[in-house]
């Protein structure tokens, strides 16, 4: 596994998403609770990509800007 941030976003996304699916196979969450649960590990994977994202073009932008510098 690398030290990308999206992939550690992308595994705990995973795990608790899985976690959400248990409980509602065994009777302990019913549909609507589940779906709730799963667009708010959605959500907050979204939210984990697009800030590494960002970060990895801010890096990309200083890089250029140093580089055209001089």
């Amino acid at each position: 596994m690398t030290d990308d941030p999206s992939d550690a976003a992308v595994e705990r996304f995973l795990d608790r998403a899985e976690s959400a699916l248990d409980s509602y196979d065994q009777g302990y969450a019913d549909a609507d609770a589940t779906l709730a649960t799963l667009r708010t590990h959605v959500d907050e994977l979204s939210a984990s990509v697009e800030e590494s994202a960002t970060e990895g073009s801010e890096d990309d932008g200083s890089d250029e800007e140093s580089d055209s510098d001089a």
